[in-house]
């Protein structure tokens, strides 16, 4: 085998990895998680918890 066909095989595999990676991100069924992940910056934080002398922790 030659450098030239390792190297062309590589970059077959690398583009069958991007076009899953591609696949996965798109796909119709993680759409609702991934609207709901990215709102979750504007979820509500809780407040720090006090001990008894009014220091957080």
């Amino acid at each position: 085998m030659d450098i030239s066909v390792i190297h062309s095989i590589w970059t077959i595999l690398l583009f069958v990895c991007f076009g899953g990676v591609v696949w996965w991100a798109f796909g119709k069924n993680r759409k609702a998680r991934f609207e709901e992940d990215a709102n979750l910056i504007f979820a509500d934080e809780q407040s720090p918890k006090k001990d008894q002398q009014g220091e957080t922790k």
